[in-house]
């Protein structure tokens, strides 16, 4: 039996923001980087928003992909929350 589309909010195609936190530490923004690239190959490494947590252990970077489908963005979650670097993706 096919599966049924899931019901999105979303409009696609669109900007889509996502937040990714992981340890300030050599390398995770561009690890980061990498892993969205792969899903979005013209994104623009210097759009990336970068905090550091206010310890400074810890570094939220907001990257805004050019989202065309739900199976896209949740191929990227997947690629993102599987990472060893990174420990949250929003």
């Amino acid at each position: 039996m096919a599966e049924l589309p899931r019901e999105t909010l979303i409009e696609f195609p669109c900007d889509f923001p996502i937040k990714i936190m992981g340890a300030r530490v050599d390398g995770f923004a561009q690890a980061v980087v990498e892993v969205v690239v792969e899903h979005d190959p013209g994104f623009d490494a210097a759009t990336v928003q970068m905090r550091p947590s206010s310890k400074g252990n810890y570094l939220a970077l907001t990257c805004t992909v050019r989202a065309v489908s739900q199976a896209q963005l949740d191929a990227l979650y997947r690629a993102l929350s599987s990472h060893p670097m990174i420990k949250v993706v929003l």
